[in-house]
């Protein structure tokens, strides 16, 4: 069974509206973009810090939540 519709789930040009502003600020952004090896990546990720223990434990759980259903 075919659809008539397409697999394209959103139509871009309806729901996601972009300006000629929005495309050169992207565009510039691209330029702008360095590509960093693995070791510059860890060096990122170290630099954001660790979450301190007590904010990880003080987040919210699944326990109480209502179960999800599709």
């Amino acid at each position: 069974m075919r659809s008539s519709h397409g697999l394209e789930l959103t139509e871009l040009e309806r729901d996601l509206p972009t300006t000629a502003e929005d495309v050169a600020a992207l565009r510039r952004m691209r330029a702008q973009a360095q590509v960093m090896d693995f070791d510059a990546y860890l060096a990122f990720l170290e630099a954001l810090g660790h979450a301190p223990v007590e904010a990880l434990r003080a987040r919210g759980t699944h326990v109480g939540a209502e179960p999800f259903t599709l």
